[in-house]
């Protein structure tokens, strides 16, 4: 896997490459299509999908994206999410619980790419169904643009 520093104090990491190719007149035309996530450790997280003709130049777009499609949600002070959520997109079905301190990042795949780019440091996941990156990507940022902290909970209910 990739790692970069950017100077926004946000780091990306490269989930997937895929090489694809065009059959033409001539023979075959191969490009490229990244997927990247990019996070700024306290909460913060977006995923971009960059195709070119090149490895570098798809990444740099694909971050260019991520950057631009950034959510945010809560954290709690354990570094884990506040409650159980299930994100879904697709066929892709995600459930990630809290965990207690000390347990660590149990989460395989672009699913553990999020959570380490995102700041979360304890947190039990499960893929469900499907295993397709790009699908498993979107449903766990979806999963947790779903989570809400206790205040506005209470403020909600207030």
């Amino acid at each position: 896997m990739f790692e970069g520093q950017q100077e926004s104090n946000l780091v990306d990491r490269v989930v997937h490459i895929n090489r694809v190719a065009k059959v033409v007149k001539g023979g075959r035309r191969f490009s490229f299509s990244a997927l990247v996530v990019v996070g700024d450790g306290q909460g913060s997280v977006g995923c971009g999908l960059g195709k070119a003709r090149e490895v570098p130049e798809a990444i740099r777009k694909a971050v260019e994206h991520a950057r631009n499609t950034m959510v945010n949600f809560p954290l709690v002070e354990e570094g884990t999410i506040p409650h159980e959520v299930i994100g879904r997109h697709g066929a892709g079905r995600v459930f990630m619980k809290p965990a207690s301190p000390g347990t660590g990042i149990i989460a395989g795949g672009p699913v553990r790419a999020v959570m380490e780019v995102s700041g979360i440091k304890n947190v039990l996941t499960k893929c469900l169904r499907t295993n397709n990156p790009h699908n498993v990507l979107k449903a766990t940022i979806e999963g947790l643009e779903q989570l809400r902290s206790l205040e506005e909970i209470q403020r909600k209910r207030a």
